[in-house]
């Protein structure tokens, strides 16, 4: 009795209309749909070669090192994976890095972890059709500081088989460049 009385008033629920209108679950259908923003993220499914510079300190040599990464689209094309291998500080370099386009707040967002620490990097971004770039900017636990420093990253893509990659340390509003990557398909 009580699961009979439990189905009639669920499905009272739902005649109602509080879960779902048909306007409601077209904006949800929207929402979970790929768009355009996704096939581009696609686009750089493969595997990569890549090139990097990093600095320390800006007025020093940057070292420089190189690698490999995998790109490859997540759970029905929302989702761009990147794993990256390589060599950094003369130790095996590690990370992994998920991008999305969010089509209710129409922007991208990107995470990365690595081996190199402990915590995860959330970076939103968007793209500027101005400078052909996607310009990302998150905040991270710094272990150098003890605060919470701020990031930008800047994506080129250059051509269908080439794409660049700048990491900038935000410091009193103006931008340093920590890390570039020149990337080139296999």
């Amino acid at each position: 009795m009580k699961k009979i009385l439990l189905l009639l008033c669920l499905t009272g629920i739902f005649a109602s209309g509080i879960f779902a209108q048909d306007d409601d679950m077209k904006k949800w259908m929207d929402y979970m749909t790929p768009a355009k923003e996704h096939q581009g993220l696609a686009k750089l499914n493969g595997d990569w070669t890549y090139t990097s510079k990093m600095w320390t300190d800006p007025s020093t040599e940057p070292q420089t090192s190189s690698g490999t990464a995998k790109f490859e689209m997540l759970l029905g094309n929302r989702y761009s994976q990147m794993k990256v291998f390589g060599k950094m500080m003369g130790m095996d370099f590690e990370g992994i890095g998920v991008t999305g386009y969010d089509n209710a707040a129409k922007k991208y967002y990107s995470t990365w972890v690595d081996n190199f620490g402990t915590g995860i990097m959330l970076m939103e971004g968007v793209y500027d059709e101005a400078s052909k770039k996607f310009v990302y900017t998150g905040k991270f636990n710094d272990p150098m500081t003890g605060g919470v420093s701020t990031m930008k990253e800047t994506i080129k893509i250059i051509d269908d088989n080439t794409f660049d990659m700048e990491m900038f340390s935000v410091v009193e509003g103006k931008d340093v460049k920590n890390m570039e990557m020149h990337c080139t398909r296999k």
